[in-house]
């Protein structure tokens, strides 16, 4: 009897099984693979995008805030010299008897209209007008004389003046009579001080143009002394002093009166001749500094160019000149920006080469922890392409949203026009965070290589020839000329110094750390022995330890230094020119035929912080007679030998031995010190000398001075003991001039100065300070833009280097943490375990804060003398730059100790963490 086989179906049976057997179901999808890395380590991926965000946003801030800074000083720069040396200032001779006041109006109209688009005319507004050429002087007998010289009185008719001034009395002058006095209106301020009243009729001295007077109609006052509109008018607001031409120059009063416009024909008359003028002040804050070629380009063609010949056309004035000291003061700011741009980028050129350090061990601690991973995707068949595809991918998801926003908040923090620079920056940023650990994994999946020590030794060597090469060509030409634009081989000579002194310390450390490890080992602590052992070999089984910490750690201690260096030199710098300025730390000068009372010199000398003291009689109309040679003008400067010969050391000119002004017998020569110019001019021996008060003396040369701190310059000068001058012309020498060191408040020694000071004449006292010339000096927006940029560079190279290592602390976590999973079980205390975690870690940072300071000290000895100080400081100063412990040895032990702290509280925080989490999980290694 046969059996049906179970499995096969009969015909009864078939269709009913068929419908009851369910349908197949497709595969599931697979999960995407940036989705799952993602969610499988968020804190990675986080930290990542984080990372990214502040590279790029510090890369896309750095063009913005030079652009803001450069575009403040620019500003600054040109806002210094007032409206007239920013302004087009037009001129033309006047038409006599048949000017107008429309004529001046349509000139002008056509002037404004040939403004070109590199720059535009400020809201003040133009100010045009006609002036005579020379002022008169004036006979009244009532009128102020100060020294008895007759004050002078210019005429001009201001377009537009009544908006700008109050009338105050009288009215405003008209046509008057055409025979009559000229109807003139006079600021109230001018008539006071001249002695002026409404009606009086002024007589001037003739002149080739014949006899004039003017009447006196109306006076008024500005309505804002300090309006653009009044700038480099000629005493128009007040009375002005002036002095004569003569040997002993006179002081005296100077004015200028408006005249209507119906009364344009006598300005000629009164002043020989006249000029029409038109001013237009230029928009300074709407100039930018990458437009100033553009700008440079557009003014000339309207000073000299093809619009300054259709405007002498369209204006039928042949003679129209156009002036303008714009284009020389744009030179001056290209080449202030450009003198000081190469020590401004010294400190980003840092930050990015740490931060491009930082990126590396990012990309190798990924690699580290994703080898296996990387490895088993390529055995089963995926190719490398592939793999960094993905990889580049997943980068995406989390670098390019964080690039993104950290891009739009630096254009948003830092508002300026233009973008160029800042996306340019931001790409660079973000290709390099994008990329470094794609680039990682695929040397990770390339076919492995064995050591190449003679690689890695040309690889140094390279490196070695080229910072040679960059420093000798800083040292042999200097830094690049001014109009060559950012100097590239001073930014990068101190970071290829510094690389250099990683490159080294990377070669000695092992062998130096071996060496205290041995020593260490001949001891019975075992701690101390492990750590160092550790830190002189490499984690993961490299035979020494990675070179990227030591270079980020290098790279911030050399900047930082160097930087450091800089400003303080600045400091130092400012501090000489404030001092030999000013003749010491303070000065008080007493004006003509006074003297600094005695008991101004008391109260100045007891207020806090004085130190040296010295009263100095300056005489500057003296005169050295030779029976060879004639009479010569010199000045001279009596003194207290002790005290002034301290404080010419201290200011560095004009230092001298007080023992060589040692007077000798009564009757003797007194001992003079001339200065250089006298010396070669005048032969040793005993010389006639008559003092401006009418002593005489025999003197003698006994030195030569450089100089001395009571004169910046000047004629030929000798300086004198008080007490043989005093002795020779039996008179008292009478100090004029007060000078001190120490530290001195500005405006603490004006008050005293008004107090003590004789009440008639106290606020001709001339009061100075060194620390007021440093502030002047330090108040350059573009010396600020350059120190804030170096700060916040050191701020953001010593974070990058405190990253770098973390990352490396990270990176040889899961080795150390098994190790000290080991020793936990052989009775290992966990404060033992962080000292070893100190004593491993902790080598590497004082190495590099060590070897950092000296490629530091390195990088000023051997660049300093190509380095210019002078823009930084304000004012010329001898190229180069000194050697300073203190900034140098400040960064070193600074970094230092922030590693240190850095490197105790990861080791407090995760050292214990990490050998609970091996213990539970077991020695899988």
């Amino acid at each position: 009897m046969s059996t049906q086989s179970p499995t096969t179906p009969t015909p009864s049976d078939g269709p009913e099984r068929e419908e009851a057997r369910p349908a197949a179901r497709p595969p599931a999808p697979a999960a995407p693979w940036v989705r799952t890395r993602l969610r499988a380590t968020p804190v990675a991926a986080l930290l990542g995008a984080a990372l990214a965000f502040v590279a790029v946003l510090l890369a896309a801030a750095l063009p913005r805030a030079l652009d803001r800074g450069n575009d403040q000083a620019l500003h600054a720069f040109l806002h210094a010299g007032g409206p007239g040396p920013t302004s087009l200032l037009a001129n033309s001779t006047a038409r006599y008897g048949e000017q107008t006041p429309q004529e001046l109006d349509a000139v002008l109209a056509t002037l404004r209209s040939r403004i070109g688009p590199g720059f535009t005319l400020a809201a003040s507004g133009p100010v045009h007008g006609t002036l005579a050429l020379k002022p008169r002087k004036l006979e009244n007998p009532e009128l102020t004389r100060p020294e008895g010289v007759s004050p002078q009185l210019s005429l001009a008719h201001l377009r537009e003046a009544a908006a700008h001034t109050r009338l105050v009395a009288g009215q405003w002058p008209g046509a008057g009579t055409p025979d009559g006095p000229v109807p003139i209106a006079l600021s109230q301020s001018a008539a006071q001080t001249l002695g002026i009243r409404v009606g009086t009729v002024l007589d001037s001295a003739p002149t080739v143009a014949g006899p004039a007077t003017a009447e006196v109609v109306g006076l008024y006052t500005p309505v804002d002394d300090a309006d653009a509109y009044w700038a480099d008018l000629p005493c128009l607001t007040h009375a002005c002093l002036a002095s004569t031409t003569k040997k002993i120059p006179l002081t005296f009063w100077q004015t200028t009166a408006l005249v209507g416009a119906e009364r344009l024909d006598r300005l000629a008359p009164w002043g020989e001749e006249a000029t029409d003028f038109w001013r237009l002040p230029v928009d300074v804050d709407a100039l930018r500094t990458d437009r100033l070629p553009a700008t440079s380009e557009a003014l000339a063609a309207y000073l000299t160019g093809p619009t300054a010949t259709r405007l002498t056309q369209d204006t039928h004035r042949p003679d129209l000149r156009i002036t303008s000291r714009l284009p020389d003061l744009f030179t001056q700011a290209r080449a202030r920006q450009q003198a000081a741009a190469p020590l401004a980028a010294i400190g980003p050129a840092g930050v990015a080469g740490v931060a491009a350090v930082v990126f590396c061990l990012a990309a190798a601690l990924g690699g580290d922890r994703r080898e296996g991973e990387l490895r088993l995707l390529l055995a089963r068949g995926g190719s490398r392409r592939s793999i960094v595809g993905r990889l580049l991918g997943e980068g995406a998801v989390t670098v390019l949203p964080a690039a993104v926003l950290a891009t739009g908040l630096a254009v948003a923090l830092l508002p300026t026009p233009r973008l160029t620079a800042t996306l340019l920056a931001a790409s660079a940023a973000t290709l390099l965070a994008l990329l470094a650990f794609p680039v990682r994994a695929f040397v990770l999946l390339s076919a492995p290589r064995g050591p190449s020590p003679r690689r890695r030794l040309v690889g140094e060597l390279l490196v070695l020839a080229t910072t040679v090469a960059a420093v000798l060509e800083v040292r042999g030409r200097g830094v690049a000329p001014a109009g060559a634009g950012l100097d590239p081989l001073l930014v990068a000579a101190p970071l290829l110094l510094a690389l250099c002194g990683g490159l080294l310390l990377a070669r000695l450390q092992p062998t130096l750390v071996g060496a205290l490890a041995r020593a260490a080992g001949r001891g019975r602590a075992l701690i101390g022995f492990l750590g160092l052992a550790r830190a002189a070999r490499g984690a993961g089984g490299r035979a020494r330890p990675s070179v990227l910490p030591l270079v980020a750690l290098l790279l911030a201690v050399t900047i930082g230094g160097f930087g450091a260096t800089v400003l303080a030199g600045v400091d130092t710098a400012r501090l000489e020119v404030a001092r030999q300025a000013v003749g010491g730390d303070a000065q008080i000068a007493a004006p003509s035929e006074a003297v600094v009372p005695d008991e101004l010199v008391r109260a100045a000398a007891a207020l806090p912080g004085v130190r040296t003291t010295s009263s100095v009689w300056l005489d500057e109309g003296a005169y050295l007679f030779d029976a060879d040679l004639g009479y010569l003008d010199v000045n001279v400067v009596v003194v207290d030998p002790a005290s002034y010969a301290e404080v010419a050391r201290v200011v560095g000119r004009g230092g001298f031995d007080p023992a060589v002004l040692t007077g000798g017998p009564a009757g003797a020569p007194v001992p003079a010190l001339f200065n250089r110019d006298l010396a070669g001019r005048r032969p040793s021996g005993t010389h006639q000398l008559r003092l401006s008060n009418g002593g005489e003396l025999q003197v003698k040369s006994a030195g030569t001075v450089d100089g001395t701190p009571a004169l910046a310059g000047g004629k030929a000068t000798l300086v004198l003991p008080a007490g043989p001058v005093t002795a020779a012309t039996a008179q008292t020498a009478r100090p004029n001039r007060w000078f001190a060191l120490g530290d001195f408040d500005q405006e603490q020694l004006s008050e005293l100065v008004r107090a003590k000071a004789p009440a008639a004449n106290a606020s001709r006292y001339l009061v100075r300070t060194s620390s007021a010339k440093v502030a002047e000096l330090a108040a350059d927006p573009l010396q600020r833009s350059a120190e804030r940029l170096f700060w916040a560079a050191v701020a953001g190279v010593a974070g990058f280097a405190l990253l770098a290592v973390l990352l490396t602390l990270l990176r040889a976590a899961p080795e150390r943490a098994a190790l000290l999973a080991r020793l936990r079980t052989m009775g290992l205390r966990p404060r033992q375990g962080v000292l070893l975690i100190l004593a491993e870690s902790l080598p590497q940072a004082v190495a590099a804060a060590l070897g950092g300071g000296l490629v530091a000290a390195a990088a000023v000895a051997l660049l300093g003398p190509a380095v210019d100080l002078s823009t930084l400081v304000g004012s010329p100063v001898p190229t180069g730059l000194r050697l300073l412990v203190r900034p140098v040895l400040t960064q070193a032990l600074g970094l230092a100790v922030l590693v240190a702290v850095a490197v105790l509280v990861e080791a407090a925080t995760s050292g214990r963490r990490q050998i609970t989490t091996e213990l539970r999980a077991g020695d899988q290694r």
